[in-house]
């Protein structure tokens, strides 16, 4: 009865959750992406984020709050500081090298105006440094092939740069927000630029090399985390045997919200997933078609799920433990009635016996 009555209790003392679905309903919300990832084998300086949606907001390099951090070959931190990093720029470590380069130079003349090699445009009629060449040649569409013709790139010692983070992995974690509608967001060696309204890559600089994509994705969800949430992706090690793959994960999010007992409510999203995986070409530039990289593609549903905790009724407790004691004098009412009418036939069969 004791065991009973403690299970009831127990019972009675946890939480219910309610599941609710709804139309969504709300407007002019943006989606949170937190991410972290492991790329073992994909330098940082190698790696670029991009995300666009199909409204038409294309945000190249969105690397407002996220960060990436150099990792050697075992997995270790190269440097003890994890530094804020705008992607498609050059992180602290690589802009020591240059610096170091620059040192050796005799001072430039802060007034100087530099060939941009006839990527000159009306905005942008001086390079003086390799990164000014470099989006120069973006806004011309044309293809960043050969840093050491590029006396700037030669200055700065761009190539040194770029070799000196060969072998290393890099780890990318933080958060992005995105409008809320459908769109995708991806993880892509060499710099992003638009060409002819398409968005595409530059991979000549790596021309001829795999890039092994191996990732484990250590997390990725969509909004705040709630009680009970599962997020399919986390913690799954994807790894790159044929070399420079595409790795496509198609998500459908569900908006979710969870109240719990004090009311407050909790704005998030579950999801689920499905994975397409290919190899691709990375002879010259190319766009998402043939592009390695890890590309997460999600979508909304126009319905909203609303989890609500709420406390259990005491009259189903009540009505639980009177049940509980009921039938404990029931139960107990049956074994004394057994037992008294066995007894008494027992005792009737050894009288019999005597009489005999």
């Amino acid at each position: 009865m004791v065991i009973l009555f403690v299970s009831e209790l127990n019972y009675y003392l946890s939480k219910e959750v309610v599941p609710e679905l709804y139309v969504d309903s709300s407007r002019g919300e943006k989606l949170k992406i937190n991410v972290d990832i492991i790329f073992p084998k994909m330098p940082c300086a190698f790696l670029s984020i991009d995300a666009m949606d199909i409204s038409g907001e294309q945000q190249l390099d969105v690397a407002t709050n996220l960060y990436k951090r150099r990792l050697n070959p075992d997995g270790s931190k190269i440097t003890d500081e994890d530094e804020k990093h705008e992607l498609g720029k050059e992180s602290k470590n690589a802009a020591d090298i240059i610096k170091d380069v620059l040192d050796k130079e005799p001072e430039l003349d802060p007034n100087r105006c530099e060939s941009c090699y006839g990527g000159e445009t009306k905005e942008l009629k001086c390079c003086n440094t390799c990164e000014d060449v470099r989006e120069a040649y973006r806004r011309k569409g044309w293809a960043f092939s050969n840093a050491n013709d590029i006396e700037q790139c030669k200055r700065e010692g761009w190539s040194d740069k770029m070799t000196s983070q060969k072998g290393e992995g890099c780890e990318v974690y933080g958060y992005l927000e995105v409008n809320k509608v459908a769109g995708n967001f991806h993880f892509a060696p060499g710099k992003s630029f638009m060409q002819h309204h398409v968005h595409v890559h530059d991979l000549q600089p790596f021309s001829g090399d795999k890039f092994n994509l191996t990732h484990h994705i250590k997390q990725l969800s969509f909004g705040m985390e709630y009680p009970g949430m599962d997020n399919p992706l986390d913690n799954m090690l994807v790894t790159d045997v044929r070399g420079s793959s595409m790795y496509q994960y198609f998500v459908k999010i569900v908006p979710t919200t969870y109240t719990n007992l004090d009311s407050v409510v909790t704005r998030s999203n579950q999801y689920s997933v499905t994975k397409h995986e290919k190899q691709v070409s990375t002879t010259i530039a190319a766009g998402d078609q043939g592009l390695p990289g890890v590309f997460v593609l999600y979508e909304l549903s126009p319905l909203i799920v609303k989890y609500k905790e709420v406390r259990r009724s005491f009259m189903h407790f009540l009505t639980g433990v009177c049940a509980i004691i009921g039938g404990i004098f029931t139960v107990a009412g049956l074994i004394d009635s057994m037992i008294y009418h066995s007894a008494k036939a027992i005792q009737k069969k050894i009288d019999l016996g005597k009489a005999l």
